[in-house]
């Protein structure tokens, strides 16, 4: 894997890993007597922290299929098909 194409993995990685880290820990604004303040809104979504997290973890997981793809574990490359 080359560097540009590990950049453009880590960066599908980190965005995938974002969606599914962001949902967690959010709660509902309760008071939403502001006017054109949506009910649903979350009241501290903990946005950097959350981005740190991810971080972290998208550099794990990006680790991990770099070692899969250093070591041919799962290759595409060397596939024969039919008889």
């Amino acid at each position: 894997m080359g560097w540009i194409t590990g950049i453009a993995v880590y960066l599908v990685i980190w965005w995938l890993t974002f969606f599914m880290i962001l949902p967690i820990g959010v709660r509902r604004h309760e008071e939403s007597a502001e006017k054109g303040h949506d009910p649903g809104a979350p009241d501290r979504p903990h946005l950097l922290k959350k981005i740190v997290l991810n971080s972290i973890l998208a550099a794990v997981v990006w680790f991990i299929i770099y070692l899969i793809d250093i070591y041919d574990l799962v290759s595409f490359r060397d596939f024969r098909g039919g008889s």
